[in-house]
C-alpha cells in the first residue's frame, strides 16, 4: 500500500450506520448477523466495527447468486 493509497482505503470503510443504510436493514439486524457471523465482514477499529465497501458489495453478490433459480 502506498501513501496514496490510504485515503482511498479510509474512504471505502463504512460504519454500521452506513452500512445499515445501503442494506435498507435496522441496526439491531447487523449486530445480530454480525454475532451469528452470517453477514458481511466487518472488523473492529479502536472500539468501532467498520465494513469495508468491497466486502459488502460482495456479500450481496453472494446473497443474490444464491437466491438465483437453478437451471
Amino acid at each position: 500500500m502506498t501513501d496514496d493509497d490510504i485515503p482511498t482505503a479510509v474512504a471505502e470503510l463504512l460504519t454500521l450506520e452506513e452500512v445499515a443504510a445501503v442494506l435498507r436493514a435496522p441496526l439491531a439486524t447487523l449486530r445480530y448477523w454480525r454475532h451469528l457471523g452470517v453477514g458481511p465482514d466487518g472488523f473492529r477499529l479502536g472500539r468501532r466495527v467498520v465494513y469495508r465497501r468491497v466486502d459488502v458489495d460482495r456479500w450481496v453478490a453472494e446473497q443474490q447468486q444464491a437466491q438465483a433459480p437453478r437451471r
